[in-house]
């Protein structure tokens, strides 16, 4: 399973703390990874109920995140990103003042026009030549603290508004990198 997968590459990186976030057939997800020890990592869950959208589904699982920055990883991608390099990344964010770090990738076919612009390690929104959002992030905790906790949120909006006052940092991955977040990609 995809999800095996993340758990395995991330635990040889070093990451052993995971949490994960789940609505959808959750209890599924629980019942087949367990507490995490087979994996060599500590699985803790956060169950939505209704899903909260990716801003909502971080926002409620914060207090099992704690208060350093940490990095989320969509379930729907299949990469062959290094995830040994988030944790550098992730101490390094409090003194460059930045509430997020994000992974972007050259545009599938999907998704032609891009997300965000990259330019001199500095995401922004504005810019024609613009890169698609990997679903790879580092994220200080503060970005989220608007948001109450089982509430619905997007997480776009909240990175254009930390954009704006340049507290985004990024890098390209040419690297191996699907978006199998739908019945035809994942048979693709």
């Amino acid at each position: 399973p995809l999800i095996v997968w993340h758990l395995e590459a991330l635990v040889r990186a070093g990451i052993r703390e995971i949490v994960i976030n789940h609505a959808h057939l959750g209890r599924m997800i629980e019942d087949a990874l367990g507490d995490g020890a087979r994996f060599g990592a500590a699985i803790r869950y956060s169950p939505e109920g209704e899903a909260l959208e990716t801003a909502g589904g971080i926002a409620h699982a914060l207090p099992l995140l704690g208060d350093a920055p940490f990095a989320v990883i969509n379930g729907d991608i299949a990469c062959d990103f290094d995830y040994a390099r988030l944790p550098a990344l992730a101490r390094a964010m409090p003194e460059r003042h930045l509430q997020a770090h994000l992974v972007l990738v050259p545009n599938p076919p999907h998704h032609p026009r891009g997300d965000f612009a990259l330019r001199d390690g500095n995401v922004s929104d504005e810019g024609e030549a613009k890169l698609t959002f990997s679903g790879i992030g580092l994220y200080d905790p503060a970005l989220f603290a608007g948001i109450e906790r089982g509430a619905k949120a997007k997480l776009a909006p909240l990175l254009r508004a930390a954009m704006a006052e340049g507290a985004v940092s990024g890098e390209l991955h040419a690297g191996r990198w699907m978006d199998v977040g739908t019945p035809e990609r994942l048979a693709e």
